[in-house]
């Protein structure tokens, strides 16, 4: 199969942080999905998530007889990315979140950033969209490929997110470490295009779907900027070496004032939660997000070219939940 990520357009759509599930039982039962920044599609697709469980609930009300059903009521708040979320995930603190497919791997297996802390109990539910890995450089700093990055002032993203974790891999690929930048900083998702827009950082790596509404304010404030070249011998490694990363094209015209294709890298968005999370809730979850797909899919570009039957094994290294098995055979798509 061809490794490439396709290209997604429409424009940047936000709603409400968490959508209240209507209770059918006397007692509702509070479940968290973690996001990431809220300018991201992270912080988008956990909502719609949300959004998508109290459509199913509403829905589906005025069929049930009164105190049949436990009642859910779905958060969806804005958190420091991948890694944390599983990382909370882990500790019980969230019963869902949404994580890069790298991080997923990592952590099941343990590896990388997860040598030694393992979460064996990490179950997958389905994938969402692509996400490019991307470098976003402005005008005046002259970067056109990573050789460029060399004595720059560099956001490497906040401890924790997926898009540091990346850009350490894409670091270790490369050879170098933070000497290799004038100086780094560790701004979240939603700091780094002020900060790059102020002239206070040259660059910022970012994992993340496009078209996406921070991108084009980077692409259309004072610091002019677009996304670089990502290719190379290395860049060519990391894809090779891992079946969680594919080649990525951001074409032409994407963003405002971007002229050429960007090539990079990627991974995909994907939607995990723990075994420890009760089968009903997973089944619930999933069945409101693939019943409601029509809808689910105008919630962001991004979701645009969704499709089920990929949904339910790209990008998935840990087992799905039985929860969604569930709901996958009830419906025919297993």
């Amino acid at each position: 199969m061809r490794k490439i990520i396709s290209t997604i357009a429409g424009a940047l759509m936000i709603f409400a942080v968490s959508a209240p599930i209507t209770s059918i039982a006397k007692s509702a039962e509070f479940f968290t999905i973690g996001t990431g920044g809220p300018t991201g599609v992270y912080f988008q697709t956990g909502n719609a998530i949300c959004k998508m469980l109290h459509k199913s609930a509403i829905s589906t009300e005025h069929g049930r007889k009164k105190g049949t059903a436990k009642g859910y009521r779905c958060t969806a708040p804005s958190t420091g990315g991948s890694n944390y979320n599983i990382g909370q995930i882990k500790e019980g603190e969230f019963q869902f979140g949404v994580a890069q497919s790298d991080w997923q791997f990592h952590a099941f297996n343990g590896s990388s950033k997860w040598e030694g802390k393992q979460f064996s109990n990490l179950r997958a539910v389905f994938s969402v969209h692509n996400e490019p890995f991307q470098i976003w450089a402005r005008k005046k700093a002259k970067i056109k490929n990573f050789a460029g990055l060399k004595g720059k002032i560099v956001n490497i993203g906040n401890p924790g997110s997926g898009q540091r974790g990346t850009m350490e891999e894409l670091m270790n690929a490369m050879g170098v470490d933070d000497s290799f930048f004038k100086s780094v900083t560790e701004l979240t998702s939603s700091e780094q295009v002020k900060a790059l827009c102020d002239g206070k950082i040259d660059a910022f790596g970012y994992s993340v779907g496009f078209p996406n509404g921070a991108m084009e304010q980077a692409a259309t404030c004072g610091a002019k900027a677009s996304p670089i070249n990502l290719t190379g011998s290395e860049v060519q490694g990391l894809i090779s070496g891992a079946d969680y990363y594919a080649q990525a094209i951001i074409p032409k015209g994407t963003y405002t004032g971007q002229k050429k294709d960007a090539t990079t890298f990627g991974v995909k968005a994907t939607f995990v939660t723990s075994a420890d999370v009760s089968e009903e809730l997973v089944y619930l979850v999933t069945k409101a997000v693939f019943e409601n797909f029509d809808d689910f899919k105008k919630q962001h570009p991004a979701f645009g070219f969704l499709e089920k039957k990929n949904m339910i094994k790209d990008g998935l290294s840990a087992p799905l939940h039985p929860g969604a098995v569930k709901y996958y055979k009830e419906a025919g798509l297993m």
